[in-house]
């Protein structure tokens, strides 16, 4: 009888099995939530940096070609250019210059599915590519140069180039500088994606080759 006293000291009561049960069940729930939690978290910022690089890469395309407006070496004669050779819109934007004897035409604008898009017309020849997707916002402001010194003005007077006009503003003065505004956000296939913000990239340029004509 002694001995059978000791063997079930050592024992589980089916009350004491149910409560640890219960504990690990909690354990396990709480590490699960913590895990979907991380995971979600991950893919939100995964995509977050993903869309600010795609705006980012976009954006240099942009300037790269922003910074030939007007460029003609003038070593064949027959290919020109026009003057201006910029044509200034506040959500588009179209830039014309010679480059490896061809004259190209860019033209940068938002089509109906929120898709910046890129025309390049080569001679004649166009190819239109979309560059970013999900954009919301594509805005374009001049610098523009009325007193012909070969730089942009300074209009309020304040010592700063923050001069900035919309394509109305602008009317027949000749423009020398560029301010871009890209915004977009990521793609809508994470329902906790419509929390985040769009992503905003602010660029200025100088369209050096406009500042040199006279």
């Amino acid at each position: 009888m002694e001995k059978q006293s000791r063997l079930n000291t050592h024992g589980m009561t089916l009350i004491e099995l149910l409560v640890v049960m219960i504990i690990c069940s909690m354990l396990i729930g709480g590490i699960y939530r913590l895990f979907i939690s991380q995971s979600r978290a991950y893919t939100i910022q995964d995509q977050v940096v993903e869309v600010q690089q795609s705006t980012r890469a976009t954006m240099e395309i942009l300037l790269r070609d922003l910074r030939m407006t007007g460029s003609n070496d003038d070593r064949t004669p027959l290919v020109t250019v026009p003057n201006p050779p910029v044509v200034p819109e506040d959500h588009a934007i179209t830039v014309f210059y010679e480059y490896d004897n061809a004259q190209y035409q860019i033209r940068y604008w938002v089509d109906g599915s929120s898709r910046l898009m890129r025309q390049e017309t080569i001679n004649g020849a166009s190819t239109t590519q979309p560059l970013l997707e999900n954009v919301e916002a594509f805005n374009l402001a001049y610098g523009v140069d009325e007193n012909e010194d070969g730089a942009m003005d300074d209009r309020n007077g304040n010592g700063t180039l923050d001069d900035w006009l919309s394509r109305a503003a602008v009317g027949p003065r000749k423009v020398v500088a560029t301010q871009v505004s890209l915004t977009a956000r990521p793609a809508q296939i994470n329902p906790d994606l419509k929390y985040v913000s769009p992503r905003t990239l602010v660029s200025a340029v100088t369209l050096r080759n406009l500042s040199l004509m006279r």
